[in-house]
């Protein structure tokens, strides 16, 4: 049985993808102030926001910054620790913000490779993710 998997979802946004961009790579400590109930806290282990290296620990998880790409506005996030890694091996998630006129498209990718074959596909993490996208574009738009 094959262990290894991918997952994508886009969810169209209003807020300029600059600005969506900006928060992933940049400020994700403000996802806990956006969304308390989803992401209680967004901490910076090691490094500096904004740069490949750093670790971020974001609640349940921590992990490294991987890769940025200012050009294709995407960021890299891979696990390191946290209660992810009881059932997966690896798990990457790529968070890219594409302009669609004057609105965004944020595609999420979740990559994983699963401990055994009896642990489900991270479907309601990539719902979840989807969500707190929605609750920081409406965030963004009041702001």
């Amino acid at each position: 049985m094959i262990l290894v998997g991918k997952l994508s979802a886009e969810v169209l946004v209003v807020a300029p993808h600059d600005k969506h961009h900006g928060v992933w790579v940049g400020r994700p400590h403000h996802i806990s102030n956006v969304s308390p109930s989803k992401m209680p806290k967004v901490v910076l282990h090691a490094g500096k926001w904004g740069t490949v290296g750093s670790v971020v620990e974001w609640h349940y998880v921590v992990g490294v910054v991987e890769a940025i790409n200012e050009e294709n506005k995407t960021i890299t996030y891979r696990a390191i620790e946290g209660d992810i890694l009881q059932e997966y091996k690896s798990f990457k998630v790529i968070i890219q913000s594409i302009p669609k006129g004057e609105a965004t498209w944020i595609h999420w990718t979740l990559e994983y490779e699963k401990l055994n074959k009896n642990i489900p596909h991270p479907i309601k993490l990539l719902e979840f993710v989807i969500h707190l996208s929605e609750e920081l574009d409406d965030h963004l738009v009041q702001a």
